[in-house]
């Protein structure tokens, strides 16, 4: 994938090309920054995850983090609020502490759905939005733009496609007017998967990458999980592969008719890493049809109903098909429950074959 300099300089996406270089191989260090509204008190920003932690994913192997960013404390921050400069302060200290250790950083604006249902309709709220990012890209607009990336929101859950693709075109251009070299990141509308990334346009600007999640089989990596469809908070110990014989005690754990019919359409579908590649490989499309470098910021699997073995498989089959078309990835995530270390009693421990499905190389 690499590409010569001279042609970098004449063509916005060749730049997205080889800055997406630096995101091959990533992490999602949730529940930070975001995903813990009204918990980011100093003591636990510093706790939770901490620069031991960055030198641990960097020695993994890992050449990137995407750190999930909530939008009510840089509303705070905005309003010179002290628990808004107190959030934005800890967040200095961990972007700048991650590219010392050679770790790009992805800024992933990560707002809670009540924030996202106020974009939804109207024009007020957008023009806040695209404020937000402004004051956020003109704070990050000294540091080195190979390194610092712009995700513009995580999984907009709009249902318009249409206009969500204005309301990134509008912010992408807000994000322009203050850091010009900075790449930006953009995916599709609602829960920005491969369907998502099928129906998006590109942006009418350069030095873009777009963004795409990917947890299907649905049954299979979000097993157990209770915030999700109703249909996979019952399950336990599903199977990947997937035949219609093997998912058989599955059904049996549905208690409807809904979730039985999920369950044999995911037998039926004979989940294996020959499907896996078959989705992976539209992307590539779309990629290839657009000229455009795409970029993988969520895969992974609730581990705490997961067989270990298969989830490893699924992870490796995953890796393997992204990797064959040089997409790049960022897997979910460090130590929640889709995590690749377990933290116990001060201690925290990679799980080996996470690490290993991962492709990971440690470095020195």
């Amino acid at each position: 994938m690499a590409l010569s300099s001279a042609g970098v300089a004449q063509d916005g996406a060749g730049l997205a090309a080889v800055r997406a270089q630096h995101l091959s191989r990533g992490i999602n260090t949730s529940i930070w920054f975001a995903q813990s509204p009204g918990n980011y008190t100093v003591e636990r920003l510093r706790s939770f995850t901490t620069t031991d932690d960055l030198v641990l994913i960097r020695q993994l192997g890992f050449d990137h983090i995407r750190l999930s960013i909530d939008t009510e404390p840089i509303v705070s921050w905005q309003r010179n609020a002290a628990s808004g400069v107190q959030f934005m302060a800890e967040l200095d200290r961990v972007v700048k502490f991650a590219v010392e250790q050679k770790l790009a950083v992805v800024i992933d604006v990560h707002p809670e759905s009540r924030y996202k249902q106020q974009l939804l309709q109207g024009t007020e709220p957008v023009a806040r939005f695209a404020a937000l990012w402004q004051s956020v890209a003109r704070h990050f607009g000294g540091l080195d733009p190979n390194m610092i990336f712009f995700e513009i929101m995580n999984e907009p859950e709009q249902p318009d496609p249409y206009r969500w693709q204005g309301i990134e075109s509008f912010v992408t251009g807000q994000i322009r007017a203050v850091a010009s070299q900075f790449t930006i990141i953009a995916g599709g509308a609602r829960w920005s998967g491969v369907e998502d990334l099928m129906v998006l346009e590109p942006l009418p600007y350069d030095n873009v990458i777009y963004t795409f999640h990917d947890y299907e089989p649905f049954a299979f990596t979000h097993q157990g999980a209770t915030w999700a469809d109703p249909a996979v908070q019952p399950l336990r110990g599903v199977p990947y592969p997937s035949t219609p014989e093997n998912v058989a005690a599955n059904m049996l754990q549905e208690p409807t008719l809904a979730g039985q019919f999920f369950v044999e359409q995911y037998g039926l579908a004979r989940w294996d890493a020959q499907r896996v590649d078959a989705t992976i490989d539209f992307a590539e499309r779309w990629s290839k049809l657009h000229h455009a470098p795409v970029y993988c910021g969520e895969f992974g699997v609730h581990r705490p109903y997961a067989d270990g073995a298969m989830r490893a498989q699924w992870l490796h089959d995953m890796r393997v098909a992204m990797e064959k078309r040089h997409i790049g990835w960022a897997m979910w995530d460090y130590q929640d429950n889709f995590g690749v270390v377990t933290k116990k009693n001060g201690t925290t421990t990679p799980d080996p074959a996470m690490v290993d499905a991962l492709g990971l190389k440690p470095v020195k």
